[in-house]
C-alpha cells in the first residue's frame, strides 16, 4: 500500500515509521524545511512542498496513492488536503487529523474526509469500551517502547478522590495526561480536584504499574 502524508511534524513522522514497519510504502510531505527530519524516517520517501497545492499533489503523484492522511497541526490545511486528495485525485482512502474538538463537524465527507481522527474522541471512546470502575486498565502499548497508556475510572472509595492533580505522589515514570469526565476530556492541571467517575488516563512503563496501582487504591 502506498501512504502520502501530509505533515511531517511528530505525529506524521511517528504514522510513518509504523506504516513502514507493516511494510508499506510512505511519502511525507511537508512545507517547512525545518520539518524535514529525513534522519528520523530514512525509509521513508521526503518532499518538500505544500501539500494544498495541486502542483505538490502532482509532485506526490497522489494519482498512484492507496491512502491521503492529513496529518498538519492545521485543521484548515487538513480538510484542503482531504478535499484535494478525494476530488481531483480520486485517491480511494482519506485520514485526516483533527486538532481543535470543535472543528470536528467539518470533518465529514463533504470535506472529502473519510475517516477523521479526534484525540479527545478517541480518548473517550477508549474509555467507554474498555474501563472497569476502580481497576487498572492497560489499553495499549507503544510499539516503539515499553511505555504503555493506562485508564483508572475513581471509584468513590478512592484514596485520591478528593485530592489535587498536583498532591498526587505519582510514581517517577508515570504521568497524568488526561482526565475524562463525563463526555468532556481535560487537560489536567495542578489544581484540578479529582472527583469519583473520574477517568484517568496515564502514560507510564511496566514496572511504575503497581506503585500506580496502591496510589489510586486499584486490586
Amino acid at each position: 500500500m502506498r501512504v502520502v502524508i501530509a505533515g511531517a511534524g511528530i505525529v506524521g513522522r511517528s504514522i510513518a515509521r509504523e506504516l513502514l514497519a507493516n511494510s508499506h510504502r510512505v511519502l511525507l510531505v511537508d512545507r517547512s524545511p525545518a520539518a524535514m527530519k529525513i534522519s528520523s524516517v530514512p525509509d521513508a520517501q521526503w518532499l518538500l512542498a505544500d501539500a494544498c497545492e495541486i502542483s505538490s499533489l502532482d509532485e506526490a503523484e497522489l494519482t498512484d496513492c492507496d491512502v491521503v492522511v492529513a496529518a498538519t497541526g492545521d485543521d484548515k490545511a487538513n480538510l484542503v488536503v482531504s478535499l484535494l486528495a478525494k476530488t481531483e485525485y480520486g485517491v480511494p482512502r482519506t485520514v485526516a487529523r483533527v486538532n481543535n474538538p470543535k472543528n470536528e463537524w467539518l470533518f465529514d465527507e463533504a470535506w472529502g474526509v473519510d475517516v477523521a481522527v479526534s484525540t479527545p474522541r478517541l480518548m473517550t471512546a477508549l474509555v467507554e469500551e474498555a474501563v472497569s470502575v476502580g481497576e487498572l486498565v492497560r489499553l495499549f502499548t507503544f510499539q516503539q517502547s515499553s511505555t504503555s497508556m493506562a485508564e483508572y475510572t475513581l471509584d468513590p472509595a478512592s484514596p485520591v478522590v478528593g485530592r489535587t492533580v498536583g498532591g498526587l505522589p505519582l510514581p517517577a515514570d508515570a504521568v497524568l495526561v488526561a482526565i475524562v469526565r463525563g463526555d468532556r476530556p481535560i487537560a489536567p492541571t495542578p489544581d484540578d480536584v479529582l472527583e469519583a467517575g473520574d477517568h484517568l488516563m496515564f502514560l507510564s512503563v511496566p514496572d511504575a504499574e503497581a506503585e500506580l496501582r496502591s496510589l489510586l487504591g486499584a486490586p
